[in-house]
């Protein structure tokens, strides 16, 4: 998966459109180059040693793009590839896809559309292809042994060893070695493939393929030919049978990434795969039962989307057998730095540049930002600031928007007592880099007053306010009219830890010292009635 500015060869031999291509991807801070045909594009890749992306126009006038598509991706010459094409055919689509295209795009296409398409191609890792365009397999036993899988602050291609983190490791470990299916939440840009793999590689099936599907990145009407494969003739164009990734993934791991954008009709037709285990190709009425393990991954709230309709929930419940939330960077501590420190060494050294770490100012900074494009977002930071700068220490100032404004680094929470409940040992970090903050805003509470939370530090807590005195049978009618449901009291506990946690339920639901599954239900039950 790439996280940062990529590298981006456009083949077109169209000078209008390439410099179309060039003004709408300039803007996300890629590295662009235009050929205009295949001979100029080996030349290119030849010199360069590659791309990370390649977007190539099939109809070349130096001979067929497709061809020149499947001879760059198998040579390891193009990490990704997205076609371009003005035949809007179910086969061009799928003989593209086939040659290595990660996206087929239909000419004319739009900016924002090309510059979506490059975005999601992006995030997906690099496909490993055996002679003859294979699909990808996963690393064998050696691969995977020459590389060290975990360290004292590593697993399986993650960076880290918060708290968090070390809990979705043992998740990890214990799940990989079933069949059961796994379902992994979070938000975008967290690591959800790279869990996907670590389960993978955790396995029994290890040694197997490991084959991962975009379900927000393929057609509508090719999503269920490229998952089940189709038989010869089943549509129009289809000249030959396609293998869907069900039987690619036979003996190995099947990931369906973003799940959730899958279509409904689809959905019954994978509900019914995994009841039986067996895959039925389009246009073909045989039944061929296939060996495989299921792990799926969504970025949105899977209870939510069942209840508006947009998920089977008989489907979900299915999936659901083992769950994997993966925390959001902000929520990560002394990960942060971890991450950064690693990429700034590696970027360092691609870049041929000096730096040595951080200030404490810039770490503080690193620190204390709420990160919501998660680790994907601190990649880019950290590239940006390498090669726009070099020195022994990276400063405040080196930092891109919005990291280098004040008023976007410290939590508007940061003087409520509640924050250190919520931040933990952050909490001192965010007063040591930033003592000028330290100090409450106003009173000898910090301008809050909140009944019976002290301020560490700072004196005692304001006094809740005594109880009437109580005499008659009208007070005592009084404060039994003051006593509420119990159910009632725990929801608005819920609802304020939700609250104070910025909406991480999982954080919350451990504050609370509860499973996050017990808010889910009460949520759902809540908006069911």
């Amino acid at each position: 998966m790439l996280t940062e500015p990529a590298r981006i060869l456009i083949i077109e031999p169209a000078p209008s459109l390439s410099h179309a291509y060039v003004t709408a991807l300039k803007r996300d801070g890629h590295a662009l180059s235009v050929v205009d045909g295949g001979a100029a594009a080996r030349k290119a890749l030849a010199a360069t040693g590659g791309t990370d992306l390649l977007l190539i126009n099939l109809q070349l006038p130096d001979g067929p793009g497709i061809d020149l598509l499947r001879d760059l991706t198998q040579a390891g010459l193009a990490a990704r590839a997205i076609a371009l094409t003005a035949q809007g055919s179910v086969q061009v689509a799928v003989d593209a896809m086939r040659a290595g295209a990660a996206d087929v795009l239909l000419l004319p296409v739009g900016t924002d559309r090309l510059r979506g398409a490059v975005s999601t191609v992006l995030t997906q890792p690099v496909p490993t292809r055996e002679a003859g365009g294979k699909a990808p397999k996963a690393k064998g036993a050696k691969a995977a042994a020459a590389e060290p899988a975990v360290t004292e602050y590593s697993f399986y291609g993650f960076i880290g060893a918060s708290p968090p983190m070390k809990a979705a490791y043992r998740l990890i470990e214990a799940a990989a070695p079933s069949k059961a299916t796994v379902f992994i939440t979070g938000e975008s840009g967290t690591g959800k493939e790279v869990c996907a793999e670590a389960i993978h590689r955790r396995s029994p099936r290890a040694q197997g393929p490991f084959i991962a599907i975009n379900c927000a990145a393929i057609p509508k009407d090719l999503m269920e030919s490229e998952i089940f494969g189709h038989v010869k003739g089943a549509f129009t164009g289809a000249s030959t049978d396609h293998a869907g990734a069900a039987l690619q993934a036979d003996g190995g791991t099947l990931f369906l990434d973003e799940i959730g954008e899958m279509d409904l009709s689809l959905q019954a037709k994978l509900l019914r795969f995994l009841q039986t285990g067996m895959v039925k190709k389009v246009g073909s009425e045989k039944l061929e039962p296939v060996d495989v393990r299921i792990v799926c991954a969504t970025n949105r709230d899977p209870y939510a989307e069942v209840q508006a309709g947009r998920f089977r929930e008989d489907l979900f419940y299915r999936l659901q057998v083992i769950s994997i939330e993966l925390p959001a960077l902000r929520e990560r501590g002394d990960d942060i730095l971890l991450i950064a420190r690693h990429f700034l060494e590696k970027y360092g050294r691609e870049e041929r540049k000096s730096f040595k770490g951080f200030d404490k100012e810039a770490e503080g900074i690193l620190q204390t930002y709420a990160w919501p494009g998660n680790v994907r977002q601190l990649l880019n930071v950290v590239r940006n600031v390498v090669v726009l700068n070099d020195g022994d220490e990276i400063k405040p100032f080196m930092l891109p928007p919005p990291l280098n404004k004040p008023t976007m680094i410290v939590p508007p929470i940061l003087h409520d007592p509640r924050w250190a409940a919520v931040a933990g040992p952050l909490a001192s970090q965010i007063g040591q880099a930033f003592p000028a903050l330290a100090a409450p805003p106003s009173g000898p509470f910090g301008g809050l007053g909140i009944p019976g939370v002290p301020i560490p530090g700072i004196g005692p807590a304001t006094p809740a306010a005594p109880p009437p005195v109580s005499g008659t049978a009208d007070a005592w009618q009084n404060d039994e009219r003051r006593i509420r449901p119990l159910w009632q009291v725990e929801e608005e506990a819920i609802d304020e830890a939700i609250r104070l946690c910025h909406g991480n339920i999982t954080r919350a639901a451990a504050l609370l010292e509860i499973n996050p599954c017990t808010i889910y239900r009460r949520r759902q039950k809540r908006r069911t009635g």
